[in-house]
């Protein structure tokens, strides 16, 4: 077993069920929606696209991508919370808590993404 993989799937997967764990629950409903977890996903989500970086086979490249695209939608999500909560006087909505939620959704579409193409990669791996 390949220590260096298991801590690589490892990544990937958490950042997806982080992500999960954000989403799920109504999508106006700012209490369904912890903010720690909305950082625990980002993070996680970093650390998987970092670790994504040495692989130079074009599966590679894909996973990079998804991962990519899960951190920009991940940002963007935080920035709209940060600048709802600090820098307006309107506080958190119910529609801004869509938008923050739907960011997170497009992010976990990615994660998912890139979770199934790790699972092909590994299940077409010959020995």
């Amino acid at each position: 077993m390949n220590l260096e993989k298991v801590v690589f799937a490892f990544f990937i997967v958490l950042a997806l069920t982080l992500n999960f764990g954000f989403f799920i629950g109504d999508l106006d409903e700012s209490s369904h929606h912890n903010i720690y977890e909305l950082f625990a996903a980002l993070v996680v989500s970093l650390i998987a696209t970092i670790m994504k970086f040495g692989d130079r086979a074009h599966i590679g490249a894909v996973l990079l991508a998804t991962s990519l695209v899960a951190d920009l939608q991940l940002i963007a999500a935080a920035v709209v919370w940060t600048i709802t909560v600090h820098a307006t006087d309107a506080g958190m909505t119910p529609m801004v808590m869509a938008s923050i939620v739907s960011l997170s959704g497009g992010a976990l579409l990615a994660n998912v993404t890139s979770v199934i193409i790790l699972v092909t990669e590994t299940v077409m791996f010959r020995r």
